[in-house]
């Protein structure tokens, strides 16, 4: 009788673990829901913006032959709105990672960028900004950010509201001696990547500039953000030993901090990983997503900062053994943030608060380690997010939401 009991025992826990488990799995899969797409066939290179107004933005590029086309639409009850043109051209540098954006103040001002090829180089390319003051009905000319009037990488941009301008941090390759060879890739190089740092006014005027690392990652994602201080910018930093981690520079009395390492992985690689970090801030308190593979081991890392990123807290390590970076973050309150990524081809978020906990991750969609998968992006808009991906299969852009 008791070895019975102990069988029925066995068999109800059995069961009753397998029904957890699968309801567990619904009700992940539940909260998150498909979400139509503006953006049509042969469409690529995402980009989700949400200013300070609750307006969100998705940008992206459309190709029909040889033309590009910036498009973007806005988040109305729920639907996109028309998609709008920004610009087109047939000339264009058109890259997985190095995408376009657009970004607004609220008030209707929007600033985007392109790239347009400068000269025969594969990397040689300039950062093209327009500006609309009427919410992107009708835009300025393009005018080049940079004025070194070289024919070399100018690319991987970030752009930001800030005070009564914008602020744009972006990889300037005016050092790398790009020009010698016309058919070279980074590995030509002869000098130094650099990220520099600009306030752009709202008619895409360029106040000031800066330097703000004359060492850098050559083709990582620049990632700006805006703390009561100021501007910050983070990047992958290169060291002349090829360590290859995350720095931090930042805008504070008006003047530029020294770079500084967030975090020592020592992760040495003698090229490019082309996966650079993603940060947001609220206030003072800001996160910082990064992928790095010091071990041979590909993991995204978190980390929190109390103090506008003068000091950090220990990085909490995030995926689930087959990461292959593409991250994003969004600051959900000064104690929480959610991070997406890739973990090998499926799309991931999880949120984690700054004492480390975690909650289980949540399958967003599956996707695609290709390159022509890009990166997934996120936003977040009062108590939903919104993710944005390229399907490569379909040459179009998907999107889900998450209700927090």
């Amino acid at each position: 009788m008791t070895k019975l009991l102990t069988i029925l025992l066995f068999i109800c826990v059995f069961y009753s673990c397998r029904m957890n488990k699968k309801e567990k799995k619904e009700n992940e899969l539940s909260a998150v829901k498909q979400f139509s797409s503006p953006a049509k066939d042969s469409a690529a290179e995402p980009y989700l913006f949400t200013d300070s107004k609750g307006s969100v933005y998705l940008s992206w590029i459309e190709k029909n032959g040889p033309l590009s086309s910036f498009k973007f639409s806005t988040l109305e009850n729920d639907k996109w709105s028309e998609p709008a043109v920004i610009s087109t051209g047939n000339n264009w540098f058109v890259n997985w990672a190095d995408y376009p954006m657009l970004t607004s103040d609220g008030t209707g001002n929007l600033i985007a960028h392109y790239l347009e090829k400068s000269g025969l180089s594969k990397y040689a390319y300039d950062v093209k900004i327009l500006s609309s003051g009427n919410n992107g009905k009708s835009w300025t000319a393009a005018k080049t950010l940079h004025d070194d009037g070289k024919q070399a990488e100018h690319g991987f941009v970030s752009m930001i509201p800030y005070n009564d301008n914008f602020f744009v941090s972006w990889l300037d390759g005016r050092n790398t001696g790009t020009e010698e060879s016309a058919t070279g890739g980074h590995e030509g190089h002869h000098g130094q990547m650099s990220v520099r740092g600009a306030f752009i006014d709202k008619l895409g005027n360029k106040k000031d500039e800066w330097e703000l690392d004359n060492r850098v990652c050559d083709c990582c994602q620049t990632s700006a953000f805006i703390t009561t201080n100021g501007p910050v910018v983070v990047y992958r930093d290169r060291s002349e030993n090829e360590i290859r981690d995350m720095s931090i520079v930042r805008y504070v009395n008006g003047k530029w901090t020294t770079p500084k390492i967030i975090f020592p992985d020592e992760w040495k690689i003698a090229g490019c990983p082309v996966n650079g970090p993603r940060a947001d801030a609220i206030g003072n308190h800001l996160a910082i997503a990064w992928f790095s593979k010091p071990d041979t081991i590909g993991q995204v890392n978190l980390i929190f900062s109390e103090d506008g990123g003068a000091n950090f807290k220990t990085p909490i390590r995030i995926d689930e053994g087959k990461a292959i970076g593409r991250v994003d973050v969004v600051m959900l309150d000064e104690k929480t943030a959610m991070v997406s990524w890739m973990e090998g081809t499926v799309i991931k978020a999880v949120k984690v608060g700054t004492d480390g906990t975690k909650q289980p991750a949540v399958i967003i969609a599956s996707s695609s380690e290709a390159r022509s998968s890009g990166f997934p992006q996120m936003t977040r808009l009062g108590n939903k997010l919104f993710f944005a991906w390229t399907d490569d299969k379909e040459r179009t852009i998907k999107m889900a939401s998450l209700i927090l």
